[in-house]
């Protein structure tokens, strides 16, 4: 039986399609062989050498110690794109609570005084303060078109608007998912200076910390709106809050408030509620949970954030499932102490992912545990498991 342990609650719909028969699942498992987990942070968890994988119901990994649990061999699974569709729609209200001034037209409103009987007059008089702008036939710019971006562009283009974006690292899928109508822009810079609103939609990693700051926020549209639903540390605080003071930028739209921005009249700020609907977490969970499932049942990858992916259907007798740094010669010594043991490989595959490799290995007959031990003491080996 395989245990869980879950970090935070899971959508039940994801956790019904772990069978009680093979699964213990819980919030307090003593040595679990996987992680369910959405926001809580393990960065000072103390892992266990039978943990296996982690699965983040969610796209981002930055709660999760994914360098040091590559290191032992554990498979970090996450779920891109199951949260699109409610991050899209958050932003598409963004741009429109940014172009209305409707967080303002609340405030107002629920300012009133109910039994004023100037009310009526005081309403008609008081929304000429809140004149906004329509956003068709404006240029929204995207920064990022991996699952999240590309829907909103899409979005954007279905409801009039002109959209530019921008991504060197583009994968196929992507493109084509991507409409026709959609400008390609050459670099950051070309978006900013072309877009009436920008929108971010890339990870947060060493290359893109303070993509967003003084510079490319100098090439800017005057009165351009920013709206960030990738990561706070993707724009630079310092660079921003002169932007907004100056006027360079008009609002700042964001899921991520913090301390110096919480009250800037010219931020809209939202308590991280990208991927908060029903909807999305469901998806999340039912993802994380089937790719967590193939994993630990069949030792497939699917959506791992530090291995390639891999699928094999199974063969032969058992099944050898082998984690290991990208070196030369490792398929090589593993064919060996297999092939010293008698043991007939019946199909393999490997594969890599910069410096770090997976092999499933089917056998036509069962190998004793020493074998699996002198597989494990190969230099470079990170974890085995045998299925």
């Amino acid at each position: 039986m395989f245990k869980i342990q879950t970090f935070n609650k899971i959508s039940a719909n994801g956790l019904e399609r772990l069978p009680k028969a093979l699964y213990q699942v819980a919030d307090q498992v003593e040595a679990p062989d996987a992680i369910l987990v959405r926001s809580a942070d393990l960065h000072k968890l103390s892992v266990n050498h039978e943990l296996k994988a982690v699965a983040r119901a969610g796209a981002g990994t930055n709660n999760v110690p994914v360098a040091e649990l590559s290191k032992r061999g554990i498979v970090v699974f996450n779920a891109p794109g199951a949260n699109a569709n409610a991050v899209k729609e958050l932003v598409l209200a963004g741009m429109l609570m940014s172009v209305r001034n409707l967080a303002d037209a609340v405030a107002f409103t629920r300012g009133l005084d109910a039994a004023d009987p100037e009310l009526e007059h005081k309403v008609e008089d008081g929304k000429k303060k809140f004149v906004g702008t329509e956003i068709v036939g404006r240029t929204l710019g995207v920064i990022g078109l991996g699952a999240i971006g590309v829907k909103v562009a899409n979005a954007a283009k279905g409801i009039g608007m002109r959209v530019i974006g921008f991504d060197p690292h583009m994968t196929v899928d992507g493109a084509w998912q991507l409409s026709s109508d959609v400008d390609k822009a050459g670099s950051v810079s070309e978006i900013l200076a072309a877009a009436d609103f920008i929108s971010i939609h890339v990870p947060l990693n060493a290359a893109t910390k303070h993509l967003i700051n003084a510079q490319s926020l100098g090439a800017a549209r005057d009165g351009a709106v920013l709206l960030n639903f990738a990561r706070e540390g993707v724009v630079d605080e310092e660079a921003l809050l002169a932007a907004l003071d100056s006027g360079k930028l008009a609002r700042y739209v964001s899921d991520f408030p913090t301390a110096r921005l919480l009250r800037h009249p010219k931020v809209l700020s939202f308590p991280h509620l990208g991927a908060s609907t029903l909807e999305a977490e469901e998806n999340c969970a039912v993802m994380v949970v089937d790719q967590l499932r193939d994993y630990l049942e069949n030792g497939n990858i699917t959506n791992a954030v530090n291995f390639p992916s891999m699928r094999l259907s199974r063969v032969g007798a058992q099944r050898l499932c082998v984690a290991n740094r990208n070196v030369p010669n490792m398929i090589g010594q593993l064919s060996h102490v297999l092939g010293e043991a008698k043991a007939n490989i019946a199909q393999m595959q490997n594969a890599s992912r910069g410096e770090l490799a997976y092999n499933i290995v089917d056998l036509d007959q069962p190998v004793g545990p020493e074998v699996v031990e002198s597989v494990k003491a190969i230099e470079g080996i990170l974890a085995v498991r045998v299925i």
